[in-house]
């Protein structure tokens, strides 16, 4: 596997250099750990937005609000206009993230519910992306939400390879910004100030705190922060000083009637809002704003050299709590949303800023998915990856080299009667109804010519067509929890 070249150095800083590295593996590695730990391992800051749509940004069309910090990260570096997400909803998206996997192969390929609190867990044996890291001497953590695993279980992010974790265990729970508790480690943290519906402590301001608090006690060491925001996601809701900054600019504005008290109130179902857009653009606005200081945190510390900064979504734009991606033009040019297989539920922006290594302003059409981002880090990393995984390294795209591309992209998606869909090339095809319905045809796409998939063109080319039916006979295997049959579990709403 192609490795990071670096500088070469006099005989004598090199011996110097080495006698500090080997110390720094005893300190850092795993007694299995297969690769020495490299000089100039860089920084990985993964930035994972929830439900924000492919034109929920300035810098990706969006026009109703701007997005100045997430814009200044582009001009930084480069712009992906064909990145994908793993899924089209949460767990199985991160699921694809975190294993290099896609939903036909990895373990969590849909949102199934344990109570009180968390989804099913991704077992113990399954080797994760932040494990794979910590095995060349990376520190981890991980603030925002999980959602692979209920707490103190297998699936726990800190039996997962996270040394640090704050935020929601539970994606049915991060439906809520003023929630009751959050997770800092192992223990559950009471916020006495959101007790009965007193709103005082605003759960994303509280994990922005950890999150740049644990830059700066690791600033001397190489690690991975995987940065998975709520934001915005449902329930609509946004601290005042950032409301209302855009009150009464985004009329007619539209209410939503939510669960205000009662049983289940924040114990998933959202709470009303009465003023929806202005929440939306809000949110928008603290998330960039997020995005902004973990910027200026690495500058101020002066790490921004060595640490690579990455920003994405996990699926495309949810129509949920009152949320509006059709005045906001959410999903720019594409079609569908949330739970959708065309392009608008699972092509996502990605930005990736690495200085003298990624051009600053340069735009890749390069296509990859979310199960390239494994590879990718074990390349930059030093981890000789022999893992059976999907993905492939876009660590050539990102240094100007020679790029590997895919053969095809595959998702599922178990609700909505099963969903499936095949990108080879320019060629996209998608299959609805799946489980009620197995002997409907495929619709086919030109994305080269018909990016918000309009014209259905399978008629026109039984050749793809046959070759994709191909595809989907081996592309996918069985899983005995996530059954893709009709019979199968029941879905969860609590992505």
């Amino acid at each position: 596997m192609k490795r990071i070249s670096f500088l070469i150095l006099t005989a004598v800083c090199s011996c110097f250099f080495i006698a500090c590295n080997n110390t720094a593996n005893s300190a850092h590695n795993n007694s299995d750990n297969n690769v020495s730990l490299k000089l100039n391992q860089p920084n990985i800051i993964y930035i994972l937005a929830d439900d924000l749509g492919y034109g929920d940004l300035s810098c990706y069309g969006q026009e109703k609000f701007t997005t100045p910090n997430i814009d200044r990260l582009a001009s930084q570096g480069m712009l992906f206009t064909q990145h994908y997400s793993g899924s089209t909803v949460c767990a199985p998206s991160r699921s694809a993230l975190m294993t290099g996997l896609h939903t036909g192969h990895t373990y969590v390929r849909g949102n199934k519910e344990i109570m009180p609190e968390g989804q099913y867990p991704i077992p113990d044996s399954t080797f994760l992306l932040p494990e794979m890291l910590k095995k060349v001497g990376y520190t981890t953590g991980a603030f925002g939400k999980w959602g692979l695993g209920f707490p103190r279980s297998e699936g726990d992010p800190m039996n997962q390879g996270f040394d640090r974790f704050y935020g929601y265990n539970c994606q049915r729970l991060g439906h809520h910004y003023y929630p009751y508790h959050l997770w800092s480690d192992r223990d559950s943290i009471s916020l006495k100030g959101n007790a009965g519906k007193q709103k005082n402590e605003y759960a994303p301001a509280l994990i922005h705190d950890q999150t740049l608090k644990f830059i700066e006690d690791n600033k001397d060491n190489p690690f991975f922060l995987f940065v998975a925001s709520i934001i915005p996601h449902a329930e609509l809701a946004a601290p005042e000083e950032f409301m209302e900054k855009y009150r009464g600019k985004f009329l007619p504005e539209k209410k939503y009637i939510g669960t205000d008290s009662g049983p289940s109130y924040r114990t998933g179902p959202y709470e009303s809002q009465e003023e929806t857009h202005t929440a939306f653009a809000a949110m928008i606005d603290l998330l960039d704003t997020q995005v902004g200081e973990i910027m200026d945190k690495v500058e101020k510390l002066g790490i921004a050299d060595n640490t690579i900064i990455i920003f994405t979504s996990d699926n495309g734009p949810h129509t949920e709590g009152g949320a509006d991606p059709k005045y906001f033009d959410s999903n720019g040019p594409l079609k569908g949303s949330k739970r959708d297989l065309y392009e608008g539920g699972i092509r996502v922006p990605m930005i990736v800023k690495w200085p003298g290594h990624v051009e600053a302003k340069s735009t890749s059409d390069h296509v990859s998915a979310f199960w390239d981002v494994f590879p990718t880090f074990a390349e930059i990393a030093g981890y000789d990856n022999k893992e059976d995984i999907d993905g492939i390294s876009f660590l050539p795209t990102l240094t100007g080299t020679e790029q590997a591309e895919h053969e095809y992209l595959y998702w599922e998606f178990h609700e909505k009667g099963g969903r499936q869909a095949i990108r080879k090339g320019d060629w996209k095809a998608v299959k609805y109804n799946v489980l009620r319905d197995p002997e409907k045809p495929l619709e086919l796409y030109d994305l080269s010519k018909d990016i918000g998939e309009k014209n259905n063109v399978a008629s026109e080319h039984p050749e793809i067509i046959k070759d994709m039916e191909e595809i989907l006979k081996t592309v996918r295997t069985d899983s005995d929890i996530f059954k893709f049959e009709q019979s199968g579990y029941l879905q969860s709403k609590a992505d």
